[in-house]
């Protein structure tokens, strides 16, 4: 009888493990496809992205490792017209968030904070506006950020700024923005150079 339950009881531990993979796939699958039911697709580059797939890993445009959970996003130049939704700050594992050359709008979600494996974060010549939410400091990760060409107002977040002194951040393209204020092109310690690319007319911070 121990030996059944003992039995049991690994496999409702297997079976537990497994469900909680499936879920955590599955609210990857539901953050992008918020993401789909937000934009405007004229070129239907999101036709593949079916919701009622298991996952989202054999959608175009959607990279994910060997666990299922997406690691990359890539829709440069993809012809989108809408917004960003929060939901994209649950894509834990997201390393590449490439949303270049579209036509989107509003603000940038403060949850994209949340995303702290982030390497690059490319959302440069859309029409995002209001102020670069502070959360973006708390990705430590984060080498390239290019947010240039859109109508953002506000300073940089202090925060922000550093990463480039305290960070891995090795290029920040602000430019062509509304933005007010600089900061200096290399780190305190010198060990690694940042580009920090800002309106040249801008006042200094």
């Amino acid at each position: 009888m121990t030996r059944f339950t003992d039995a049991f009881m690994v496999f409702s531990v297997l079976f537990a493990a497994a469900a909680i993979s499936k879920v955590d796939c599955n609210a990857e699958g539901d953050a992008l496809n918020a993401f789909k039911v937000g934009v405007a697709d004229p070129n239907n580059v999101l036709q593949s992205w079916d919701p009622t797939l298991v996952n989202p890993c054999t959608w175009f445009h959607v990279t994910c490792n060997s666990q299922n959970s997406v690691t990359r996003l890539d829709l440069g130049d993809a012809g989108l017209t809408g917004v960003l939704v929060p939901q994209l700050g649950m894509l834990a594992n997201l390393q590449y968030l490439e949303l270049y050359g579209n036509n989107l709008s509003g603000s940038i979600p403060a949850q994209l904070g949340n995303l702290t494996a982030l390497v690059s974060l490319d959302l440069y010549s859309n029409q995002f506006t209001g102020q670069i939410p502070s959360t973006l400091a708390n990705l430590h990760s984060l080498r390239f950020l290019r947010l240039n060409n859109n109508k953002l107002q506000g300073k940089l977040p202090v925060g922000l700024v550093n990463l480039v002194y305290t960070g891995n951040l090795r290029i920040m393209d602000v430019s062509r923005n509304l933005l007010s204020g600089t900061t200096r092109s290399h780190n305190k310690t010198e060990l690694a150079i940042t580009t920090i690319i800002q309106d040249p007319k801008a006042p200094q911070s």
